[in-house]
């Protein structure tokens, strides 16, 4: 049986030689966090140290407990954990902890003040063996050493790294995550881009101070909680990170976001767009009733040009509109460039409002032309639309 338990561990991916990946995919997920759409799952990455002592590296969503466990007995060749680090209690990450427990009742959990806090409310009182660590405290698991590194509001309050010196490997929580199940094919920027202003976007100043304790550390590899292990390029990974936290536009582009009921503020925004890809701007749009949301609030956080089009409605916007400018709010947009698109029939309200709404943002620019398409598209409209491309262009 023991040898059948080795072979069967030569599977895991080996993130170095003491270092093995026990994660699991989850493909069943039709929304992370109830609601992001996830059409190519998301993995719940997990990660085991192998020395004199061993520590598992942070459990797995409910969905995938038995699987993580199996995994967990296969990876230890028939000995026992001695410690579970938790770095983040979000339920993808920690509601395996309980029948981890009750599968290993001598493992030490390690965690600091506020994970075992929050890990109370969860579960009641489960934690028998427990070490509460500070900031900067160390665990000797014999050559390997884990160096804890507290990262709050990254985006809970209890987040902390765990970095490794040995092997220079920094186990990274959330941070440097991304969407997609680990055997999917897709490109890491796209729907690590998507994650992030999503889920962690809020908290840019909080990223910024953690990448600058990051930068104090020599790193090798980055493993976190979602998405691929990153061994290669790790410049490109942080800088953009750096980009993001720091709410600097990304790429030089206008985004379009509409809400269209009859299709004239479409045609208009769809007109816009064209005149814009002509003289050879980078252009992505929205079609805020039928698009995902969460891609939309992506490309709007990714270009440094944002127009927002909607029709009035009851005196107001269209709600598709509300709803994703209440979502550019809450993850702290700033910093870009704004121009409006309205239409009303006989009571235009539109763009006063969305702009009430943009002014409570930081560092917002506007562009002076609003285009006002009354009821449909005319030559009136086509020319304030080629006087707002220009000033867009400009």
């Amino acid at each position: 049986m023991t040898e059948i338990i080795n072979l069967l561990a030569d599977y895991f991916m080996n993130i170095t030689e003491s270092i093995k990946y026990i994660g699991v995919n989850d493909k069943t997920l039709d929304l992370f966090e109830g609601q992001y759409q996830v059409p190519n799952g998301v993995s719940y990455n997990s990660y085991i140290i192998i020395d004199e002592k061993i520590a598992v590296m942070d459990t797995v969503d409910i969905r995938k407990t038995e699987e993580w466990l199996d995994n967990i007995e296969i990876a230890l060749c028939g000995r026992i954990p001695d410690y579970l680090v938790v770095s983040h209690m979000e339920p993808d990450h920690s509601a395996s902890l309980k029948a981890f427990i009750q599968k290993y009742p001598s493992t030490v959990v390690v965690g600091n003040d506020k994970t075992f806090n929050i890990a109370d409310r969860f579960f009641g009182d489960i934690f028998k063996n427990k070490h509460i660590v500070k900031d900067g405290d160390e665990l000797s698991l014999g050559k390997h050493t884990l160096k804890f590194v507290f990262a709050p509001m990254v985006h809970w309050p209890e987040v902390m790294f765990s970095y490794e010196p040995t092997e220079k490997v920094l186990f990274s929580a959330d941070a440097f995550g991304k969407f997609g199940a680990l055997d999917c094919d897709e490109d890491w920027t796209c729907e690590a881009r998507r994650y992030y202003f999503n889920i962690v976007g809020k908290y840019g100043a909080t990223v910024q101070s953690v990448l600058k304790k990051a930068a104090a550390l020599d790193i090798n590899i980055i493993c976190p909680l979602h998405g691929p292990v990153l061994t290669e390029n790790l410049e490109y990974y942080i800088g953009k990170y750096n980009v993001w936290s720091s709410y600097q536009p990304e790429d030089s582009g206008v985004m379009i976001a509409y809400a269209s009921i009859y299709g004239n503020t479409r045609a208009a925004a769809e007109a816009l767009a064209e005149r814009l890809r002509e003289n050879g701007v980078k252009v992505a749009m929205a079609d805020l009733a039928r698009d995902d949301m969460a891609e939309a609030l992506e490309d709007a956080f990714r270009y440094d040009r944002l127009v927002v089009a909607s029709i009035t409605y009851d005196g107001a916007i269209l709600p598709a509109m509300t709803d994703f400018i209440n979502h550019l709010k809450l993850k702290n947009y700033q910093s870009r460039t704004v121009a409006f698109i309205e239409n009303g029939s006989w009571a235009p309200m539109a763009a006063k409002l969305m702009r009430s709404s943009f002014e409570e943002m930081k560092n917002i620019e506007f562009i002076d032309k609003t285009v006002i398409v009354k009821s449909a598209m005319s030559a009136e409209t086509e020319n304030d639309i080629k006087e707002l491309a220009a000033r867009l262009i400009k």
